[in-house]
């Protein structure tokens, strides 16, 4: 695949499995052995913990939005600089439900492999997103 079409799959991968919460197309996306190297506190290994990342987020945050800013691509890896955004309507790693909208920036650096995400590396503003819901 061609850099350009890597950064397609990235964000057919955030409109379609996180925008459009279809956690069931991740694996169209990601491989099943995947490797969150910057894991989330107590995510299990794989696409199967990736996706109960994902649901914990559309939990505490139902109406979670991700807006890709910017995208480089060079080789087999795609960079995407994005912003979500949310309300705190579900709790979220022990703080409750506090029904504050939150903006929350970061970065995710993407290895593919055969047509698939393999390596995952997300580095997001989490002490500013605990910050907006009161944690």
């Amino acid at each position: 695949m061609t850099p350009e079409e890597n950064k397609q799959l990235v964000r057919n991968f955030v409109d379609i499995v996180i925008n459009n919460r279809n956690l069931d197309a991740a694996g169209d996306y990601m491989a099943e052995d995947m490797v969150e190297l910057v894991p989330f506190p107590g995510q299990g290994p794989g696409l199967a913990g990736l996706r109960d990342v994902l649901r914990g987020m559309f939990a505490a945050f139902p109406d979670m939005h991700w807006t890709i800013e910017e995208q480089i691509a060079e080789g087999t890896s795609v960079l995407t600089r994005f912003t979500w955004t949310g309300t705190h309507n579900g709790e979220f790693f022990g703080v409750p439900a506090s029904g504050r909208k939150v903006s929350v920036w970061g970065m995710v650096i993407d290895s593919l492999e055969h047509g698939k995400i393999k390596r995952s590396r997300i580095l997001m503003d989490a002490l500013g997103l605990m910050q907006q819901i009161g944690g």
